[in-house]
């Protein structure tokens, strides 16, 4: 069993920066990997970025690429997206979730944490 809790979120205006954080607990929750979704008013979950259990290797949507960055901490039971150069269509709320293994696909992903709103201004 793992459990998830986001934070960080918040408004900023267009070109700005966030920090997110997903803090995961449970016994094996070193063991996966953890990824970024998010899901905009009308759209279904949108994957951003996921980065494997070991930290050794990422995966970013085309959209975010160049512009956010996923890593772990030092115990990996933390992951953060930071989030730069936001525009107003990376308003979305974004929840973080773990997989067995590093995947795009949200059907993968066996849990999830609760979400946290981003909002982009103009």
């Amino acid at each position: 069993q793992v459990q998830l809790v986001e934070s960080g979120g918040g408004l900023v205006q267009a070109g700005g920066s966030l920090r997110l954080s997903c803090a995961a607990s449970g016994r094996t929750a070193s063991s996966y990997a953890l990824g970024w979704f998010r899901q905009a008013p009308g759209k279904g979950n949108e994957f951003v970025a996921a980065i494997t259990s070991s930290g050794g290797g990422t995966n970013y949507a085309d959209s975010v690429k160049g512009r956010f960055t996923i890593s772990r901490d030092n115990a990996w039971n933390t992951a953060y997206l930071q989030m730069n150069s936001l525009r107003p269509e990376d308003t979305a709320v974004y929840y973080c979730a773990a997989s067995r293994v590093i995947t795009t696909q949200r059907y993968q992903y066996n849990y999830w944490g609760q979400g946290t709103q981003v909002t982009v201004s103009s």
